[in-house]
């Protein structure tokens, strides 16, 4: 019998299938980007002539994870922000990015990128902010998979370093678009980076610049109480009606954070097929969003790290922050201990995370046809291995460094937790020689 040519077989392993459910006795073939086929370890040598063959033996492979919501324009700031007090936003993250320059942003995405490739995020969406071609730079020599967009606010009380008109604004996403949409793995999104600080003509202009080129559009939306008040009062409306009164919501609309939602708010957000994503982390400093509630109505959501300012990029510590969260604000009060089961939330960040990328029916499972944006989870170890459920060992026990293994449309970007396509040390060098300065 002839055999099937594959580029790499993965082979006699574990993976974790469509229904977050565990099988053993796997072999993944991979061909030209993608997932052909998923066989019994057991006929799979005689099946396949690949040109690379891993020993699968004590790993788990599984989709690589989506970060929904994350700031490359903020990975310096580790460590400043918690425990400051507010504004943190008027206090230390503006006046940050307002003196950012292309060296510092190179930097940035050097650091993001590496945090991101060793805690198993294989595609990200960067919420915004400056010198956004430099991190494009960096993103495509990483392999990641990213959603870039650049920071818009046209707010005449910005430092002038950044401050814009909404013309200025939506022209700067407009060149980052045709420059480095569809480069590698990189899409370029449209952002809003707060409803406060854009007029309406801005918000306008850039939800239909964003129509216009098929991208998707992404806003920090229900985050604060002052930014529910701020509408209230000017326009007798919450923040997602107001812009459903400006006719611009939309499928391709990512409401970022989704924390203080109103029921029509998020019926709203059902009839328009908004998704949301939430940062567990980072908002437990805010509030508890209403995810059952959300859920309930279909809504497509994610999870997101809002960036290593926010107690660093694992989608791991995201994970188990969030299921606590839920079950002391959602699941106590309704005596339901299983208000956010695990695979839910596993569900969450990579079926959730493949709508945000734009990606629904190609990434966010082991599954034959789908992108080969694959992880390797190294399960032969005490604090992993004997368990009774491997699925809510996952969710419940395994950290960022137990990533063993990563490709990204099936081109290997780091192996055995060595990272293949950046210069590491070069990177960590860079950044001691900055913080020393």
């Amino acid at each position: 019998m002839q055999k099937t040519i594959c580029d790499i077989l993965l082979h006699n392993t574990a993976c974790l299938d469509e229904s977050m459910k565990v099988i053993k006795g796997k072999s993944i073939a991979v061909l030209d980007g993608r997932i052909l086929e998923i066989a019994d370890a057991k006929d799979a040598v005689s099946r396949f002539s690949p040109a690379e063959t891993v020993d699968g033996s004590h790993l788990l492979w599984m989709p690589g994870l989506t970060d929904g919501h994350m700031h490359t324009g903020q990975q310096l700031l580790r460590g400043k922000i918690l425990d400051a007090l507010p504004m943190i936003w008027t206090r230390i993250m503006l006046p940050f990015e307002s003196t950012l320059t292309p060296e510092m942003m190179e930097l940035s995405a050097g650091l993001a990128a590496l945090e991101m490739i060793k805690s198993g995020t294989t595609s990200f969406v960067d919420a915004g902010s400056y010198h956004m071609e430099q991190a494009a730079k960096v993103y495509l020599a990483s392999g990641l998979r990213g959603a870039l967009s650049h920071s818009t606010m046209d707010d005449s009380k910005l430092p002038d370093s950044i401050r814009q008109t909404a013309d200025e604004a939506v022209a700067s996403t407009d060149r980052l678009y045709e420059e480095w949409n569809g480069k590698g793995c990189l899409k370029i999104y449209y952002s809003l980076r707060s409803l406060i600080s854009c007029s309406p003509e801005l918000i306008t202009e850039a939800f239909a610049h964003a129509k216009d080129r098929g991208a998707y559009l992404q806003a920090h939306m229900n985050e604060y109480p002052n930014e529910i008040n701020y509408h209230l009062e000017r326009y007798q409306k919450r923040p997602m009606e107001y812009l459903d009164s400006l006719g611009v919501l939309g499928s391709n609309f990512i409401s970022a954070h989704s924390l203080l939602l109103s029921e029509h708010e998020m019926d709203l957000m059902k009839q328009y097929g908004v998704k949301a994503v939430h940062c567990p982390f980072s908002n437990c400093g805010k509030a508890a969003p209403n995810t059952p509630a959300i859920l309930a109505r279909s809504i497509s959501t994610g999870l997101g790290t809002d960036g290593t300012a926010h107690g660093g990029m694992s989608l791991w510590n995201e994970m188990k922050i969030f299921r606590s969260v839920m079950n002391v604000t959602r699941g106590t009060a309704g005596s339901d201990p299983v208000i956010m089961p695990a695979e839910t939330i596993l569900s969450m960040v990579l079926n959730g995370g493949a709508a945000l990328m734009g990606e629904e029916n190609s990434l966010g499972a082991v599954k034959e046809g789908y992108k080969a944006d694959l992880i390797s989870i190294n399960i032969d170890q005490p604090h992993l291995f004997p368990t009774n459920n491997m699925t809510h060992t996952l969710v419940e026990s395994v950290n960022a460094g137990d990533t063993s293994d990563m490709m990204v449309d099936g081109k290997w970007i780091m192996r055995n937790r060595r990272v293949l396509t950046l210069d590491e040390e070069k990177i960590m060098n860079a950044a001691g020689r900055y913080f020393e300065a």
